[in-house]
């Protein structure tokens, strides 16, 4: 698989706190506006509906698209994020729109249009060659991987 680049969350806001408009960054050092990427995979049989139930058939899951999407959104902005922070998928609004089978090859690209409070927001597409095979907008947030660990080992109910 072959990848082409082009190219501190704020906490949370008391109510009475007016926010930036949505298309501009919170804070100078996180990633600017218009940053895009595109990732390039081979469909695998293990990335088809058929690998998952073998009474359907071998085309590109909805979940495997989708993730060849959030694969796009994080290199696109992986060189300006705050030193120590990762990216995070937090929403996805994504139709999957033609199907394609193990073999082709998916070009899914990422261009991140605005922020939305401490949300980045991408408009994502893939493509096998002449065909869009899905379109739509993933949202990520930036957070300290430690913290975020903690506090998803504190939610594990036993």
């Amino acid at each position: 698989m072959k990848k082409k680049t082009h190219s501190k969350v704020a906490s949370k806001s008391p109510a009475k706190k007016k926010q930036k408009p949505a298309t501009e960054a919170p804070a100078s050092n996180l990633p600017r506006i218009g940053l895009e990427a595109d990732y390039e995979a081979i469909v695998k049989p293990e990335n088809t509906i058929h690998a998952l139930n073998p009474n359907l058939p071998a085309v590109l899951s909805t979940p495997s698209m989708i993730g060849m999407m959030e694969h796009a959104t994080v290199v696109a902005i992986i060189h300006e994020l705050p030193e120590g922070t990762i990216s995070v998928g937090t929403r996805i609004e994504v139709d999957h729109l033609k199907a394609v089978g193990p073999g082709a090859k998916v070009i899914s690209h990422a261009k991140l249009v605005k922020y939305e409070g401490r949300f980045l927001v991408f408009d994502v597409e893939a493509r096998s060659g002449e065909y869009v095979i899905g379109r739509g907008r993933v949202f990520r947030a930036i957070v300290h991987p430690q913290t975020h660990g903690e506090k998803a080992k504190a939610r594990v109910q036993s």
